[in-house]
């Protein structure tokens, strides 16, 4: 947490540090960063919840029965939203959903008290461009490889008049090739607004804390210490929610690109 003075600053939580330089690509220098060190942490910690899953044991235990949950919730969510054909594309959208998840949760886990400040990934929005680019590539790669140019029959609302299609048309294009931009600054926005909102409390009580006025403690740093624990406990809502969301659409948008809704 940075401090000069009293002054707490609340972006200093997303900066970007190196720790070493990796190689150069072009004279720029790719360097491993805290943001690549948390992503590794993020995929590691997803890798031992698979662990659970893969045991296959007759009479599951609570952990092989939380991952086969979460699988089973992701893939009743592929067949209600595309249909049969929905389970392709379990593994992907199960992958992306866990990401986000275990990458929303990690940045709330209050490692700091013993000098480990964690790193949100989420609440960089290269990271959730990527993620929605990935993503909407996915949808134009199953859109045009099963449809060819019939793909762009999305962009024709059904029933609507001809005389309309020269307004309508531009507009479902518009609307269709905001859809990543929407994914990733939903995403990003939700994340870095809320560790703002906790990191500015925490001046608060830090600040109210360490003033020499004894009101200051009680009327400042304590309300606002309450207000912090129940702004955490609504971030871990927003974490598993944001998560869903984004699962969510991915699916709703790969059912256009599958069934040409």
């Amino acid at each position: 947490m940075a401090t000069e003075e009293g002054r707490i600053d609340p972006m200093h939580q997303f900066e970007v540090h190196s720790f070493a330089d990796l190689f150069t690509i072009g004279g720029q220098p790719i360097a491993f960063t805290n943001s690549a060190l948390w992503m590794l942490v993020t995929l590691g910690v997803l890798w031992l919840f698979m662990l659970g899953g893969m045991k296959r044991q007759l009479v599951p235990g609570r952990w092989q029965a939380a991952v086969e949950g979460v699988t089973g919730f992701i893939s009743s969510m592929m067949t209600t939203n595309i249909g049969p054909e929905g389970r392709r594309f379990t593994p992907y959208v199960f992958s992306l959903f866990m990401f986000i998840l275990i990458a929303n949760l990690l940045g709330l886990m209050p490692f700091g008290i013993v000098g480990l400040h964690p790193f949100t990934v989420t609440s960089h929005l290269t990271i959730t461009g990527v993620l929605a680019i990935v993503s909407f590539g996915i949808v134009l790669a199953v859109g045009f490889l099963r449809h060819g140019f019939h793909f762009f029959s999305l962009f024709v609302p059904h029933g609507a008049p001809w005389w309309m299609l020269p307004i309508l048309i531009p507009v479902e294009f518009v609307s269709f090739m905001v859809r990543p931009f929407s994914l990733a600054l939903r995403l990003f926005v939700a994340m870095t607004a809320g560790h703002i909102l906790l990191k500015v409390l925490a001046g608060f009580v830090i600040n109210g804390t360490n003033a020499e006025a004894l009101w200051v403690a009680p009327v400042v740093a304590l309300p606002s210490f309450i207000l912090m624990i129940g702004i955490s406990a609504l971030e871990l809502l927003v974490a598993a929610i944001q998560a869903y969301v984004f699962a969510l659409l991915t699916s709703l948008y790969l059912n256009d690109a599958v069934n040409l809704h």
